[in-house]
């Protein structure tokens, strides 16, 4: 009898990319994937744990599935899992615990778990600074875009977030590995691809090869016509790449970069390695050398110690730079980290207030953006989803775009003028 596995992704785009290789995996071996909502035979929930709401998150999930199907299995992978292991295998339901090094061995261990009748709990989680394995994943699926892994783990631990401790240290495949993943993510039909990573700019520590040439080679497989950088540390993107970048096509005019504070004292105390002049000079720079280019920018609040005053700073720091988009995040204190204990802790009520603020600022923002591209014409990447008789689909600098369906535009790159 054919097994059901429904695969839960929390979290980051690295999660989805895993979570779609964990899925053909399963596959493979005769099981048959479902919805999530989906009575399933087992259940592979794929953890984040970057602030404490997703630790919630995820302990709800796990209760509901626990509920709805009481007698199926529950493997339980990810972030969460590394940092929370022992509190997870305690939850009804869980048989699995898998640390976030071993995502790729899933499959594996619910077979070994199924076969011994269901008795042992599996608990792996080691020291994960001292694992160099990485897991190979790419999204499929789709006809439009994939998430590529490229890198995982993180060297610079800022004083804030857990992920090295749930990731590890910076690690990457070799360029010829990941090419080789680009033609088979071409093969599918998809024209797009988002490389993906912790650090995704730091890629090459254990290969001893530079992000720019995996550009270079990416840029090369036959059938990929566009590239995104889900996101890049602003030290970590050189004029070098930057000028690459603006002097060839497939790489699209689509930034992501964390800023976190637009305060120098906060970016001191978070342990950030650039300074708000970094920040700025970098973006006028790409500016510069690439036109109507999106910027997407990170952005914490409430940072311990953080005042009225240094919040208004990254207020007119943002109002200065005038991104398209800023993801806002107000602190979330983690155990373990060098954040937690510092004084001047803010309230949560003001952070609430300092994220209504800026997500004012950043519908304004993304309205000018939006304003300042009527009338151009753009290259349109059409995506099957519908909606009330309409699809979408992304410019190259990330604008959506809505039109009245047609299936027979869905995966096909389109010349349209913005309105």
């Amino acid at each position: 009898m054919e097994k059901r596995i429904a695969v839960l992704t929390l979290g980051c785009k690295l999660n989805y990319s895993e979570s779609s290789t964990i899925v053909r995996d399963f596959a493979s071996r005769g099981y048959v994937p479902v919805a999530a909502n989906s009575d399933a035979d087992v259940f592979v929930v794929n953890t984040c744990s970057v602030t404490e709401h997703s630790d919630k998150k995820c302990r709800n999930i796990i209760n509901r599935i626990h509920r709805r199907c009481p007698e199926s299995l529950i493997a339980v992978i990810g972030c969460y899992a590394q940092l929370k292991g022992a509190e997870i295998a305690s939850m009804p339901g869980v048989g699995i615990v898998l640390g976030a090094h071993r995502k790729g061995e899933v499959a594996d261990a619910v077979e070994a778990y199924l076969s011994a009748g269901r008795i042992p709990t599996v608990l792996d989680i080691p020291q994960i600074d001292t694992v160099e394995r990485i897991f190979t994943a790419f999204s499929t699926g789709e006809r439009t875009r994939s998430f590529l892994k490229v890198q995982d783990g993180c060297d610079y631990k800022c004083s804030y977030c857990t992920v090295p401790y749930a990731r590890g240290h910076s690690r990457n495949l070799p360029i010829a590995d990941l090419v080789g993943c680009a033609k088979k993510i071409a093969g599918e039909g998809i024209r797009e691809i988002v490389l993906t990573g912790v650090n995704t700019g730091d890629f090459g520590k254990t290969t001893g090869e530079k992000f720019l040439d995996l550009l270079k080679a990416l840029d090369e497989v036959e059938g990929i016509q566009r590239y995104r950088i889900s996101s890049i540390e602003p030290n970590l993107l050189t004029d070098e790449i930057i000028d690459w970048i603006a002097g060839g096509e497939k790489f699209l005019p689509h930034f992501h970069i964390p800023l976190q504070s637009g305060c120098d004292e906060v970016l001191r105390r978070m342990g950030r390695r650039y300074s708000t002049s970094v920040f700025r000079d970098k973006i006028s720079y790409i500016r510069s050398r690439i036109g109507n280019v999106f910027f997407g920018i990170d952005v914490i609040v409430g940072f311990p110690g953080e005042t009225a005053e240094q919040f208004a700073e990254t207020k007119a720091f943002l109002e200065e730079i005038r991104p398209a988009y800023i993801h806002v995040f107000p602190y979330s204190r983690r155990n373990g980290t060098p954040a937690a204990s510092m004084p001047g802790q803010v309230k949560e009520s003001d952070k609430t207030l300092r994220v209504a603020e800026l997500e004012k600022l950043c519908a304004d923002l993304h309205e000018e953006f939006r304003k300042s591209n009527a009338g151009r014409k753009e290259q349109v990447l059409f995506e099957s989803k519908t909606k009330d008789g309409m699809m979408f689909g992304y410019t190259r600098n990330y604008l959506r775009v809505e039109r009245p369906y047609d299936p027979d535009l869905i995966g096909q790159i389109v010349e349209v003028t913005l309105d």
